[in-house]
């Protein structure tokens, strides 16, 4: 039999107190958020001629760009829905 989805929330709980209780939360996300941001520094930066200080300035202006497009997305998506409920 499959679990209701409060059941899961609470197994995905169960799970994480443990782990978090062990490691912190910054050094168990370190290697998803390197490889998340070498993402922006390849984009910027695919022949990996500039120096590390400018390839990170750019990689981190190229990050926000791409939340912006979501947050964008995001907003007319709302707008949407919010239409047509009426």
């Amino acid at each position: 039999m499959g679990l209701t989805p409060s059941e899961r929330t609470l197994w995905a709980r169960l799970a994480a107190h443990p782990l978090h209780s062990t490691v912190g939360s910054r050094l168990h996300t370190e290697p998803a958020r390197r490889a998340f941001m070498s993402r922006f520094e390849s984009e910027v930066d695919p022949d990996g001629v500039l120096t590390d200080v400018e390839r990170i300035r750019r990689a981190e202006q190229a990050k926000k760009a791409y939340f912006t497009r979501l947050a964008l997305k995001s907003a007319r998506q709302r707008r949407i829905r919010a239409s047509e409920q009426r």
